[in-house]
């Protein structure tokens, strides 16, 4: 099968296509044809690093959306055919930018009818990102202040579309140009970072954190007694930040996101009905790979880069 690989870590030029063997699902897995397969700002890191994965040639990639070709043994919820969508194991189960790709069969459900491969590959890793946090660690109620950093980007647009429907008042940090689409998502307060003090906004009961560094340390003054911080910045934040939370009466929780069929399905049923839908900045075949790296590095992309397959 054809693959985007790399031999080394660097720039978007060290991404190749080759040719590898196909992978074969194993006992409870499913080997999936890919269609879209969504990058991630992970995608970019893990390209010029070692992160969580020292192992080289490596094919990146955690997002799928696809069709099932094959099951392995014991596998009842899946059958070939079905299309489905979900995030393979983070970080270990990499693997989706190519044709194929082996992953947990309660890693993936069923893709909602009237939902195309490409909204559906660009959703899994950020809006589980979003979901856990939001959903399962922060229990966002009615009428809580929620402030979400890089309102607009991969994790952050999601994120406040899944607040909105907790019924949260949502106020989100980006750019100027960016605010017109944070309206539109739903962001009743949109703050320009370049020329505002977040600071400033009245306090919140919750501060989701895309940025790590000064931003979260600064997450802290605006937070209400018994606030949260959750950052998924887990290795750009200061280290002395859990302490200087916990001696303020704050909860600060770095979070990395976990496959999550049960996620998945609350994913999926929003999406279904229309209340979660990606923002795709652009898309790439396959083979553009080292592309859409390149524009993921400028750290300007609003929504999903994603890669597509015929």
């Amino acid at each position: 099968m054809k693959a985007i690989s790399q031999n080394t870590y660097g720039g978007p030029e060290v991404l190749q296509e080759v040719e590898i063997d196909r992978p074969q699902p194993g006992p409870s897995q499913v080997l999936v044809r890919v269609r879209a397969a969504g990058m991630n700002p992970t995608d970019w890191k893990h390209r010029t690093f070692t992160g969580f994965l020292d192992r080289l040639p490596m094919v990146l990639g955690w997002d799928v959306s696809g069709v099932v070709e094959a099951v392995g043994i014991g596998v009842t919820i899946h059958k070939p055919g079905d299309e489905v969508f979900g995030m393979v194991p983070y970080p270990y189960g990499v693997g989706t930018f190519a044709e194929y790709v082996v992953a947990p069969a309660r890693a993936l459900v069923r893709k909602p009818e009237g939902i195309d491969h490409v909204q559906a590959g660009a959703i899994p890793l950020a809006a589980l990102t979003a979901w856990q946090a939001l959903v399962d660690t922060a229990n966002v109620q009615p009428g809580q202040r929620v402030l979400i950093h890089a309102a607009a980007g991969g994790v952050g647009h999601l994120a406040v579309q899944i607040a909105k429907e907790r019924g949260a008042y949502v106020i989100g940090t980006a750019s100027a140009p960016k605010h017109a689409l944070l309206r539109e998502l739903g962001v009743d307060e949109p703050i320009d970072y370049r020329n505002q003090d977040f600071t400033e906004i009245e306090p919140v009961d919750l501060v989701l954190d895309a940025i790590g560094g000064e931003t979260a340390t600064r997450s802290l003054d605006v937070l209400k007694p018994g606030g949260q911080l959750i950052t998924i910045a887990i290795t750009w934040y200061p280290p002395e930040l859990p302490a200087q939370a916990a001696e303020r009466g704050f909860q600060m929780i770095p979070l990395l996101v976990e496959a999550d069929q049960g996620g998945m399905r609350g994913i999926a049923d929003l999406m279904a009905a229309g209340r979660l839908k990606p923002v795709i900045e652009a898309t790439f075949p396959l083979e553009q790979a080292a592309k859409g790296h390149a524009l993921g590095d400028t750290g300007r992309v609003a929504g999903k880069v994603v890669l597509t397959l015929p």
